[in-house]
């Protein structure tokens, strides 16, 4: 198993521990680019993907462990785009 099937599978799994430089990993593997909103953006952090919808992401502070809410959020998005 590659590097990142072992990342898409441990996300499939919503671990509580899930952190955002994983889930960086794991959009740019499905085609995400990370982008910031501009120069007052703080914390938020979008992913854009030319035909999937954009993901809107707070990078956590003033650790690195992803919220609950926010990993269900990117996997209903990568589910409805059928990439999970």
């Amino acid at each position: 198993m590659s590097k990142n099937d072992k990342i898409i599978e441990r996300f499939k799994n919503l671990p509580k521990d899930f952190t955002f430089d994983e889930m960086e990993k794991l959009l740019t593997i499905f085609g995400y680019e990370k982008t910031h909103k501009g120069k007052t953006s703080g914390s938020r952090v979008m992913f854009k993907k030319n035909n999937g919808s954009p993901i809107l992401l707070h990078k956590p502070h003033p650790g690195n462990i992803i919220k609950d809410y926010a990993l269900k959020q990117v996997y209903e998005i990568l589910a409805n785009e059928g990439l999970i």
